[in-house]
């Protein structure tokens, strides 16, 4: 029996998530001179996002494990061909949806990241992975790099960039989702425009809280 490609993944994927735990003393210190007021405005401001995530420019930013291997699941259940990610951070998401695409028989991801430390980074481990061939890291900012030469089809669509942009993104690609199509959007309560957009009746979406932090949505027509 051939071995999944998450199971032989799991040693990199155990030193990235300690590395990310290892890391958030120094995530937690570059918010010393900020309150938690100002930290959530940051969150939901289309514009004062930036000044976030560049004092978060070393933090890998990872998803939880659970979220990583929900990823891994639903790319494999879907049987996805292509997707999209807002938010390549280090890579820890991607790799665990590129392993998906693997698994499925090859398919190809499009994620944007506009930080190019993390580029850098989340390209090694990629490599390191054995998943690079499968994946195009477009550098910039995504309501840019995610506005042109996407794929008539969309499978699934990972949202972990900038919270307020949340629904920006999804303009960008959601002519191109197939009924059926997933979006997973973590840490989706700071995009309320978002959460009330896709959980609109009439969106065309089914859309639900899932494991606390994360969105789960489904495209339906």
């Amino acid at each position: 029996m051939t071995t999944p490609t998450i199971t032989s993944l799991a040693p990199l994927l155990d030193r990235l998530f300690d590395q990310d735990e290892a890391a958030r003393g120094a995530t937690r210190a570059a918010f010393a001179d900020v309150t938690d007021a100002d930290r959530a405005r940051m969150m939901q401001s289309k514009t004062d996002y930036r000044d976030l995530y560049a004092r978060l420019r070393d933090a890998p930013l990872a998803v939880s494990r659970e979220t990583g291997s929900l990823l891994y699941m639903l790319a494999r259940s879907s049987r996805a061909k292509m997707i999209v990610e807002f938010g390549t951070s280090f890579g820890i998401s991607t790799l665990h949806l590129a392993a998906g695409l693997r698994d499925n028989g090859g398919g190809r991801l499009i994620t944007s990241e506009f930080e190019p430390s993390k580029v850098a980074r989340a390209r090694e481990n990629l490599r390191d992975g054995g998943l690079i061939d499968l994946v195009e890291i477009r550098e910039g900012d995504a309501l840019k790099t995610l506005g042109k030469d996407l794929p008539d089809q969309i499978d699934l669509v990972l949202l972990d960039g900038a919270k307020a942009l949340y629904p920006e993104i999804l303009d960008l690609v959601e002519d191109r989702l197939k009924p059926g199509a997933i979006i997973v959007a973590d840490n989706a309560d700071f995009s309320p425009d978002y959460l009330a957009r896709v959980r609109n009746p009439g969106s065309g979406y089914i859309s639900t809280p899932f494991a606390g932090h994360v969105e789960l949505t489904v495209r339906v027509n």
